[in-house]
């Protein structure tokens, strides 16, 4: 298939191939055809042109999932602009600072976001669109317009599509630091990773795709463009039922969707909680996972629970999208522990293992920092890039944080990231080996292990745990068993049992929420 210079070039020929195909399923059941979708787009683009748009402006993005937010989307696009999603559910203050951040010229709001649009200045208040809004007597405070009126205004005449390198969209990630920061990407960035997906996984127009990954999270990009670009159908799943076990497998079944894509958290409360036995998923046969560390012995449970489906790894952050991937057998050994490897560089990325950032390649086989260089790297950070890169060999490199060691085999194995090491006792320890030795406790459904400053042994080792059930291991029964499974010096100081780990909004553990509880607690303990 033609390989595209903008986002938008795969919806306009899907709507010329197909053009009563049903495009967008959304959690109301509103379908929309890609004829529709493509219209509604226009409309969108010419509100927007119209309010004064330029080609490099930017517009926010906060809203529950639907057909209407898709078609946005797009129309941002259209109107040569980039969109700035934001989670509605946050805090309207953390979403403002983002959207302030990137000056954004316009931005379509759920009802919920409305603090957002008040408490803004009214001197410098871009243009905002109320998605639930079916009348001017409905908007929030009088400021504003509703959906009703941009979805019936006149379609943009022309073309206003931004070439390859502008850009197509900003996600704000708070990364380690707790602190946004928009990474910028082009659409050069996005299309290069859609046309090596289209290559690799060979999707087509008969295919059902998930959209389970709110679209201010990168898993969404696969969702939105992979399946809009082969003329696929995409189901947009709501925020409830995406929590949800037991619904989401009877949305999988009910939809017969054939492609998923989540993180590994979502994945294994399907296995764990989802009655998969009383749902028939066998139409699924692609199903990808990201965002973390599968342990294995969840993988092994879903890989078994869906015997007819193909598993990937897909590999990386938001900055260079994905960049490795690895095929996940179909039979995972009893006795495995380890999580599978993250894989091969994929075609259109370059990779390095450098001993420090920016510094010498390491030995094949020995740990080291991955530095990716490619296409879908990110241009920066918004306002926040001095330093970010560096060149070599003609090409601009990007360090990762992570931690690998490369190997002929099964290509790069995950370590660990650099920000969760700490050393205790002389000993260098990745937290995350700590997580899987607990994992290996079949009493014990999640692990969550962060790492705070101690003054008399320099750091204290903390692991969060969730039971399988109400019978939870005693302090006495889980110090021996890390006893028996972890050096001595890995052993955890101290076991917290929750009902459930944090998540974020990308369905992530929450390791910042951890740390700051951890932070707040010792702090009250001096009192």
């Amino acid at each position: 298939m033609r390989k595209s210079d903008n986002l938008c070039d795969y919806l306009a020929r899907s709507a010329a191939a197909v053009p009563d195909h049903p495009a967008v399923v959304d959690p109301t059941g509103q379908v929309l055809t890609y004829r529709q979708l493509d219209e509604l787009s226009d409309r969108v683009a010419g509100y927007l042109v119209d309010r004064g748009v330029v080609p490099g402006d930017r517009v926010g993005v906060i809203a529950p999932k639907s057909a209407s937010v898709v078609a946005t989307l797009f129309g941002v696009m259209k109107a040569g602009a980039a969109y700035v999603p934001a989670d509605y559910s946050a805090p309207a203050s953390r979403n403002q600072t983002l959207l302030n951040d990137c000056a954004v010229k316009a931005m379509f709001l759920h009802a919920e976001c409305a603090a957002i649009a008040s408490d803004w200045p009214s001197a410098n208040l871009p243009e905002v669109v109320w998605f639930d809004a079916t009348g001017q007597d409905a908007v929030p405070g009088g400021i504003g317009v509703p959906w009703t009126e941009v979805a019936g205004h006149a379609p943009l005449q022309g073309d206003r599509l931004a070439d390859s390198k502008g850009l197509a969209y900003i996600l704000y990630t708070s990364g380690s630091t707790g602190i946004p920061k928009g990474v910028v990407l082009t659409h050069e960035n996005a299309t290069s990773f859609v046309d090596w997906c289209s290559d690799e996984f060979a999707p087509t127009g008969t295919d059902r795709f998930s959209s389970h990954a709110p679209f201010h999270f990168d898993l969404s990009v696969l969702d939105l463009y992979l399946s809009l670009k082969h003329g696929a159908t995409l189901y947009l799943v709501s925020e409830s039922v995406g929590k949800a076990p037991q619904e989401l497998a009877a949305f999988i079944a009910g939809h017969h969707l054939t492609v998923w894509y989540s993180t590994p958290s979502i994945l294994s409360l399907l296995a764990q909680f989802g009655s998969l036995e009383k749902h028939d998923c066998s139409s699924l046969r692609t199903v990808f996972f990201a965002g973390e560390v599968f342990p294995v012995k969840h993988l092994r449970n879903i890989v078994e629970r869906w015997p007819q489906a193909t598993f990937f790894n897909l590999y990386g952050p938001t900055e260079t999208n994905v960049c490795t991937f690895a095929k996940i057998p179909q039979v995972i050994p009893a006795d495995r522990t380890e999580p599978y490897p993250i894989g091969f560089v994929c075609p259109r990325c370059e990779a390095m293992v450098l001993d420090a950032p920016g510094g010498a390649e390491v030995t094949r086989g020995e740990e080291g920092l991955l530095h990716i260089a490619g296409d879908s790297l990110f241009q920066g950070y918004w306002k926040k890039s001095e330093g970010l890169f560096f060149e070599r060999n003609g090409r601009r490199w990007y360090n990762t944080g992570d931690v690998v060691c490369e190997t002929p085999d099964v290509g790069f194995v995950y370590r660990g990231r650099l920000d969760r090491m700490v050393k205790r006792r002389g000993y260098r320890i990745e937290l995350a080996e700590i997580e899987r030795g607990l994992y290996q406790n079949e009493r014990i459904r999640e692990a969550a292990v962060i790492a705070v400053p101690d003054v008399a042994a320099g750091v204290r080792i903390i692991a969060h745990l969730a039971p399988e059930g109400s019978d939870r291991p005693s302090i006495i029964e889980l110090k021996a068993f890390c006893n028996r499974n972890l050096p001595s010096y890995m052993s955890p100081d101290v076991f917290v049992f929750v009902d459930a780990l944090p998540r974020t909004s990308t369905d992530k553990i929450d390791y910042q929420r951890l740390s700051q509880t951890q932070r707040a607690q010792q702090t009250q303990e001096k009192l």
